[in-house]
């Protein structure tokens, strides 16, 4: 059996317990470190500390191994639909063929919006982006469901996440309308969920709105890909805005506002506005990776590398396999394609990024075969929110149930002022601090 660890403080020792984990890193347990020793452990941005237990997805960076309850990420996507995937990080196993027909059915019932509701999204300029309208408008959902909000009634909690499952698309669809101010579609039951999407998204009322197979296809495995990914700065977001016993709503929406920063949910645009760059500046492959190797002016590689992953990432594999497939089907930009896939050979065969492990992540040709389906690059982000869904919601779930949770409350280690006395509005002027606004703001 694996021991304990001891830590040594001012020559008292502490023993912190081991919790052991099936796959990947052991943890040391440091909850009661507080208090029988008065320190506590300091870890800027928590890479190196566990906020909870969690049987939903294992990731091996090194490895580049990605699961959802125990299927690789590989087999799911070649096996499984979107909606089946959901339901496994939702509930914990694979549905039957009955379970799959009731989960579909209750999402379908569901996926109209109440038409006051409707009219939120024209209360929003309609350049504004449509990640703050989806987080305004998650937000405000809860206000239509009062029988939704509580986290700690099990059948109000299954209702809420069976009601963001089946809006969140048809929200996002109208965001994107909105931004190109065409008309709004109401959902159509007799579609996929995916097809439904696309059909809402693009369709007009005017038109016949069939959609190509094809790009359903692909965009529900991207939706795969994307549903969970391990304790993340969104997903750490859900937990701790819940263990409050906010309802998933605020949650979600929570989630969705830490999703919209370009460190987490934009990285696919950078890529794609990486690659209009390059081919706009007429400048070769190779010289562009001796331009980041150099640092010159600041260019950097988008789409390598990952906070987890050291090895190639699992996701792009799959999405690369795809973009190979439906491309050329979908006649998109084929000379951004090339440039992508020549970029990832030219620097998976260079030392300097193979040294650093810097490999191919989900997002390098996720943002490619995007544009390819016809989709703005401002509705990247919003696409990603479709995606994880499912996995925020099971580890909204996770953590309500786990008897260990309590609310979220970080600590810090002061390193401010020490106590001094409240100066004088004379001796604050002699101090030499002033404030002056960078810019005029408009009213």
């Amino acid at each position: 059996m694996a021991s304990n660890a001891t830590m040594t403080i001012d020559g008292a020792t502490y023993e912190l317990p081991r919790v052991e984990a099936v796959n990947g890193y052991d943890g040391f347990d440091i909850s009661k470190l507080l208090s029988n020793s008065g320190a506590i452990t300091l870890d800027n941005g928590f890479g190196n500390t566990g906020s909870c237990t969690s049987q939903i997805t294992f990731i091996d960076g090194n490895a580049g191994v990605l699961r959802y309850r125990g299927y690789p990420i590989e087999e799911l996507a070649e096996k499984c639909t979107f909606l089946e995937v959901a339901f496994l990080l939702i509930y914990g196993e694979l549905p039957d063929a009955n379970s799959l027909s009731q989960f579909i059915q209750r999402i379908k019932k569901h996926t109209l919006l109440h038409e006051d509701f409707k009219n939120f999204f024209t209360s929003f300029p309609s350049d504004g982006h449509p990640m703050s309208m989806l987080q305004s408008a998650v937000a405000g959902l809860g206000t239509y469901y009062p029988e939704a909000l509580n986290p700690l009634d099990p059948d109000q909690l299954d209702l809420a996440s069976v009601l963001l499952l089946s809006k969140v698309p048809t929200m996002v669809a109208y965001a994107s309308k909105r931004a190109t101010g065409l008309p709004l579609l109401y959902p159509d039951s007799s579609k996929s969920y995916t097809e439904g999407f696309l059909r809402m998204t693009f369709g007009l009322p005017y038109q016949t709105n069939d959609v190509d197979p094809t790009i359903v296809n692909a965009l529900d495995k991207i939706f795969i890909l994307h549903a969970d990914h391990e304790q993340n700065c969104s997903t750490s977001t859900v937990r701790l805005v819940g263990s409050s016993h906010a309802s998933l709503f605020a949650s979600i929406s929570s989630a969705i506002g830490a999703l919209s920063g370009p460190l987490h949910g934009g990285a696919n645009e950078a890529v794609l506005d990486m690659l209009g760059k390059i081919r706009e500046q007429r400048i070769s492959i190779p010289e562009f990776v001796s331009q980041v190797k150099d640092k010159k002016n600041g260019v950097k590689l988008m789409g390598f590398g990952h906070r987890v992953y050291r090895n190639y990432d699992p996701r792009a594999k799959v999405v690369k396999a795809l973009a190979d497939d439906i491309l050329g089907k979908l006649h998109g930009d084929s000379e951004i394609f090339d440039m992508a896939r020549e970029l990832e050979q030219v620097a998976l065969n260079d030392d300097y990024f193979v040294e650093r492990k810097l490999y191919p992540n989900v997002d390098f040709y996720t943002g490619v075969l995007y544009k390819a389906m016809g989709f703005p690059t401002q509705m990247f982000t919003p696409l990603f929110v479709v995606g994880r869904l499912p996995g925020w919601i099971a580890q909204f779930r996770e953590m309500v149930n786990d008897p260990n949770t309590k609310i979220g409350r970080p600590r810090q280690v002061y390193i401010g002022e020490d106590e001094r006395e409240v100066p004088s509005m004379k001796e604050r002027a002699a101090q030499g601090f002033t404030y002056e606004p960078a810019f005029e703001e408009r009213v």
